[in-house]
């Protein structure tokens, strides 16, 4: 008999959460109604409020949720250390692209519906995500000493932006297999935090 243990069952509010992004991601946050969700999930409108108080408490969850996400796995990674700070970097990236593959319409809330949050929780997400921002600065002044830190914070975001397109990607556009995509960025974006630190090939001013 195989020891290997079956993945863990997606719990109902696990379901909610996924379909909610989804339809909030295709059609936006005022375009989907309750008993829609409810729908996807196979339950009532009403019989989400067992689980959420409403919309508003999803969305919360939904991009509270994936910023501390980043975060845990972020500092996991670094925790985990490497042969070396550049074998950090790389596991930072990879988990990353995992995020940018894997939860895309994640990726458009945050975009769109950001404000829509309560102020508390917008100040949650906002300082979790300079934590991510700050742990990354770090490991990439480690792997390029000369950059300034206002140049790896810098190129730090510009990567973000960079791996955070892939909502933009699609069959239609040409999309490459998971893996081929998962390398092309890769190779960005160590291209990137490289083309940062190499003064000697920036345009003159």
């Amino acid at each position: 008999m195989s020891n290997a243990q079956a993945p863990a069952p997606t719990s109902r509010r696990e379901q909610i959460l996924r379909e909610a992004a989804r339809l909030f991601a295709e059609r936006g946050f005022h375009g989907v109604g309750v008993d829609e969700i409810g729908a996807a999930v196979g339950i009532s409108g009403p019989g989400l409020y067992r689980h959420f108080a409403g919309k508003d408490a999803m969305l919360a969850e939904l991009l509270v949720g994936i910023s501390e996400r980043l975060l845990d796995g972020g500092r996991m990674r670094v925790a985990e250390g490497g042969e070396s700070p550049e074998a950090v970097l790389r596991a930072l990236i990879d988990g990353h692209i995992d995020f940018a593959l894997d939860d895309r319409p994640l990726i458009t809330l945050h975009d769109r519906e950001l404000d829509r949050l309560r102020e508390a929780d917008r100040k949650r997400v906002r300082q979790l995500q300079r934590q991510y921002v700050e742990l990354w600065v770090e490991v990439v002044r480690e792997v390029y000493p000369v950059c300034a830190e206002v140049e790896a914070r810098s190129a730090v975001h510009a990567v973000f932006g960079l791996l955070n397109s892939t909502p933009h990607l699609s069959a239609r556009a040409g999309l490459l297999p998971r893996a081929a995509t998962e390398s092309l960025l890769k190779r960005l974006a160590l291209g990137a935090f490289a083309a940062a630190a190499d003064r000697d090939r920036l345009p003159a001013k």
